[in-house]
């Protein structure tokens, strides 16, 4: 029996730690997969979209906050992969587990739903998740940087912008898609396969000739993301978001199309700037729409059920309710039965 217990008593410590690993190994792949992506601003190397930080903030409110062990040993793989680790590193690791752990506190705060079915929720996703908690991460990434000398004072806001917004689009973009389809928001109805392909197949074509066309027609993919939010909400919209972001950061790197005949902050500045309106218009759209979705299908439930109400008073029958109701009905004003 004690063997029994003492299995139990170690099991959750063991979850957790299993759970952990496999986190620090999506950070790990997110991270090198957002180093393909490169931009250099001010002498330093940036990246404009950060997927681990998206995948940290879905590992906690997924899993809980038992997982940040995980982001921290993902944090430091990634730098390890870079560069020798040193005493600094252990500064950028913590920036890196604080920042998405303060965003799940904030979240958590707040209400926040995983199903995101409310406006509210993808508010908060922005405003508290991205924007508030990413200052954490940028500001003691970027002070690093010029405390070491690596960075010039001058350089600062720059860098720190660049800085914020790669972390702030890696939430943006990645944790709400991870969220939705480990959900079931994720699971898209069979008798809308046919309209999936044909807004697969558009933004297959159109999506890239927009990004890569030298006549700067970036707009076009804004009737997309729109297309994919009221026909699929957050599932399609961030995948068409997340597909548009990544094709314009490889232009943008390669000095493609859009991005042609740019200098280095001039490419930041209008990939950053078409990133958040891409990720801002697909995601709080999508939320407006799943939310509303959401409040018809509760009016209407009400109204099915006032009706089955109405048919059973229509027939002389007592409605159905709780155990009791039909007696106080057949009460008469008086509070007395007859006899």
């Amino acid at each position: 029996m004690a063997d029994v217990l003492d299995t139990r008593q170690f099991r959750p410590s063991t979850e957790a730690a299993l759970m952990s690993l496999v986190v620090a190994v999506c950070y790990y792949a997110a991270g090198r997969l957002g180093l393909l992506g490169r931009l250099a601003v001010e002498g330093l190397v940036v990246t404009p979209i950060w997927p681990p930080t998206g995948v940290a903030v879905a590992a906690l409110l997924l899993f809980g906050a038992r997982v940040w062990p995980g982001i921290a040993l993902g944090s430091f793989l990634v730098i390890a992969s870079l560069t020798t680790p040193g005493p600094t590193t252990v500064v950028t690791v913590v920036s890196n587990t604080v920042a998405p752990f303060c965003a799940f506190l904030l979240l958590r705060r707040t209400g926040f739903r995983r199903d995101m079915v409310r406006l509210r929720d993808g508010l908060s996703l922005v405003f508290l998740g991205g924007f508030g908690a990413m200052l954490i991460s940028a500001t003691a990434g970027v002070g690093l940087q010029v405390a070491k000398g690596s960075l010039d004072t001058n350089e600062f806001w720059p860098v720190w912008l660049a800085w914020w917004v790669g972390d702030t689009m890696g939430v943006l973009l990645i944790a709400p898609l991870l969220l939705v389809l480990v959900g079931p928001a994720g699971r898209l109805r069979v008798r809308r396969w046919k309209e999936a392909a044909l807004l697969g197949l558009t933004t297959l074509v159109l999506m890239p000739m927009a990004v890569l066309s030298p006549m700067s027609m970036l707009f076009l993919i804004f009737p997309l993301l729109i297309w994919a939010a009221l026909r699929f909400q957050l599932a399609g919209s961030m995948l068409c978001a997340l597909f548009a972001s990544v094709l314009a950061t490889f232009a943008a790197t390669s000095g493609r199309g859009s991005f042609l005949h740019l200098t280095d902050v001039e490419i930041m500045a209008k990939l950053q700037a078409f990133n958040g309106s891409a990720a801002l218009t697909a995601l709080l759209l999508a939320s407006v729409i799943t939310e509303q979705r959401a409040t018809r299908r509760s009016v209407r439930r009400a109204c099915q059920e006032l009706a089955e109400v109405l048919e059973h008073l229509a027939a002389g029958e007592p409605s159905p309710g709780p155990p009791g109701a039909a007696e106080s009905r057949a009460a008469p004003p008086g509070g007395h039965r007859d006899p």
